[in-house]
């Protein structure tokens, strides 16, 4: 495969010298807004924007030294964008945070009042949308979002800005927590993958969970395992093998400790990741911080828990394989140069 050179520009930009991406997602918005009311025990539409603004900045002033790019949304990071490390790239969110609920299909929706061209003009080295997707939908609904992500893609292509296609998996009859989802978990994601590695879709890089959940991760003897190391490893040989894109993973809310085991499977599994995307596994702990003890506290946890999250993060990426290994020789040619 090769790249244009926009893409490759923008790819460099939120990529460490390695080619890897170790980045830092904090484009919550619905997300952050219930964390911060639960901490606050209040109601989500109690809380202010300005409380989430303030948290993204502060997150983005103290942890973007440590990262290789961060990706924000354009409703309430922007004032986090500014105050990024300059050694960070940006990645800006296109999509709209959540889905309507009295709609069938969990369906996507782009910000009305942005465009590629214009999250570009606000820095945006990457654009990132997030996609609810279940093979096993009706076809009409997934056709629809495979419409819509062929959208973003030539949108993305004709202003030459790289194109992350966000894979959050589920099944419509079942828990995304629960032990029979994660029996089933790996087969969506290599189908998702699958189907969205296409030409049409123009993806770029994928930011897709691990297919599998680690708290079903264990002896097969017990009643709450689906799969034994040994069968998960395979899970993640298999995944890989079916992304034909650079593929990054990203924490699904898990805590640090997890995720890290995570990146520790994939390891040994020698599935070619090409780094992450890393939110809440970084600074979920620090929300009830600054809701109970303000923003000098929040900052004083960041620059030593949230350093430590992060770094602890970065040692695991040493496995990752570095994007431009997906293209073309003449793009790693481009990067040496």
């Amino acid at each position: 495969m090769k790249i244009a050179k926009g893409k490759l520009a923008g790819l460099q930009a939120v990529s460490n010298a390695r080619g890897v991406i170790a980045a830092l997602a904090i484009d919550q918005r619905n997300a952050l807004r219930t964390l911060l009311a639960k901490a606050k025990e209040a109601a989500p539409e109690a809380i202010p924007d300005a409380m989430l603004e303030q948290f993204k900045e502060a997150v983005s002033r103290v942890l973007t030294p440590h990262a290789s790019a961060i990706l924000l949304d354009p409703e309430y990071g922007l004032p986090a964008a500014r105050q990024r490390a300059k050694s960070a790239g940006l990645l800006l969110a296109y999509e709209r945070t959540g889905y309507d609920k009295a709609v069938p299909g969990r369906l996507p929706r782009l910000l009305e009042h942005w465009s590629v061209r214009r999250l570009a003009g606000e820095g945006a080295d990457c654009i990132k949308v997030l996609l609810y997707y279940s093979p096993s939908s009706a076809a009409a609904i997934n056709d629809v979002k495979h419409a819509w992500v062929e959208r973003v893609g030539a949108e993305c292509a004709g202003v030459d800005v790289p194109f992350f296609l966000e894979l959050v998996v589920y099944h419509d009859a079942m828990e995304e927590k629960s032990l029979e989802f994660a029996r089933i978990k790996p087969e969506v994601v290599i189908r998702s993958l699958e189907e969205f590695s296409k030409p049409q879709y123009g993806v770029d890089v994928f930011k897709v969970g691990v297919p599998v959940n680690m708290a079903f991760v264990g002896d097969m003897n017990k009643t709450d395992s689906a799969y034994t190391r040994e069968e998960a490893k395979k899970h993640f040989q298999r995944a890989a093998a079916a992304a034909g894109r650079p593929f990054i993973y990203l924490s699904e809310g898990v805590s640090n400790e997890t995720f890290n085991d995570a990146l520790e499977l994939a390891t040994e599994a020698g599935a070619r990741f090409s780094g992450v995307l890393c939110g809440r596994a970084i600074w979920k702990d620090g929300v009830e911080i600054y809701v109970k003890r303000g923003l000098p506290a929040l900052e004083e946890w960041l620059q030593n828990q949230g350093v430590k999250n992060i770094q602890r993060v970065n040692e695991r990426l040493q496995a990752a394989s570095p994007w431009f290994a997906f293209y073309s020789a003449s793009t790693e040619a481009a990067l040496s140069s």
